[in-house]
């Protein structure tokens, strides 16, 4: 018989199934809070809009320091967003001087430009490209953000977000990171800007929620949408950038043996504006931000790569990288 702990695990899976969750579930008590975080809110296009920011210690308008928007999951929130990466994130803002956001989609999701009914903020097509623009207008203004040093990353839905960003405002956006996704059909065949962005893709091979090689989208029997392959996601983007030169894969060491994963990387090079593009394949890797919080079981989501540090990975590529240098 199921015990009191598989029944409550299968719970929290029917629930998710019915409301359509894609990423991760909130399973954690939200009133928690990092050191240093503040919550605050904004209102765009008539909706109050919330969010979560990590200032670093002995923060200074004066520093002008570069801002990171780190954009949750389906289903998810800012504070998920920051408890899925381990907080890291907000570690590295400490360390390295810069700014952290985690938005609140609304409901839960965001309008990334699959259409999906099923959710209001796709269904009644509201503007997350607005609200990211004056996001990045009153952290800049107020907060004396560097205007040239705005990051974006985002998992799941997040990512799929992410990708529609660098689609329509990729002249605000100094580079772009996205884990957990390819890009989705829509969006493929509808990224409206030509403007060359960096980007930085982490994918797992094992993806349960994401097809590598494209396809329908789903969590357990619920489908979501569809996705390009990875293949023809990273060309897209050396397409666009501009770039000539493909590096073959390389893989790294395997730093923990035991997680079951491999993470290798590809490199395209000598592109418009040094836009460069990165692909992390995280061989075995599942639906989950490498050495981050395993949200949930591996029989559900799969396996969490203890290879690499994403928080790290995805800072060095974003911190190389400036708009207009």
């Amino acid at each position: 018989m199921m015990g009191t702990k598989g029944r409550i695990l299968a719970l929290i899976v029917l629930a998710a199934l019915l409301a359509g969750s894609f990423a991760y579930l909130q399973i954690w008590k939200t009133e928690r809070m990092y050191p240093g975080d503040l919550r605050g809110e904004i209102v765009v296009g008539g909706l109050k809009r919330t969010y979560i920011v990590h200032f670093p210690r002995n923060f200074s308008e004066d520093e002008h320091l570069p801002l990171l928007i780190a954009l949750h999951g389906g289903g998810g929130t800012g504070f998920d967003m920051e408890r899925l990466t381990g907080g890291g994130l907000n570690t590295l803002a400490d360390r390295e001087r810069f700014v952290v956001v985690y938005p609140d989609g609304v409901e839960r999701h965001w309008n990334d430009g699959r259409n999906l009914s099923r959710y209001r903020t796709q269904r009644e097509n509201i503007d997350d490209v607005a609200f990211i623009s004056a996001f990045i207008d009153l952290f800049v203004g107020k907060y004396g953000m560097n205007g040239s040093r705005v990051y974006v990353t985002g998992m799941s839905n997040g990512g799929l977000m992410t990708y529609r960003l660098a689609c329509e405002i990729p002249e605000r956006l100094a580079a772009v990171a996205v884990v957990g996704v390819s890009m989705s059909e829509n969006l493929y065949g509808n990224c409206s800007s030509k403007v060359p962005v960096p980007i930085l893709i982490i994918l797992g091979t094992d993806d349960p929620l994401v097809p590598w090689n494209g396809g329908e989208l789903h969590f357990g029997p619920v489908k979501l949408g569809r996705v390009v392959s990875i293949e023809r996601t990273v060309e897209y983007w050396a397409d666009r950038n501009g770039c000539t030169v493909r590096h073959g894969r390389e893989y790294l060491p395997d730093a923990d043996p035991e997680d079951g994963t491999r993470v290798w990387v590809e490199r395209y090079s000598n592109c418009s504006d040094g836009a460069e593009v990165v692909l992390y394949g995280i061989e075995g890797g599942g639906h989950t931000w490498p050495d981050g919080y395993q949200y949930l079981p591996q029989s559900i989501i799969g396996k969490t790569s203890r290879d690499i540090d994403a928080n790290e990975v995805i800072w060095k590529f974003l911190s190389s990288h400036s708009r207009g240098g």
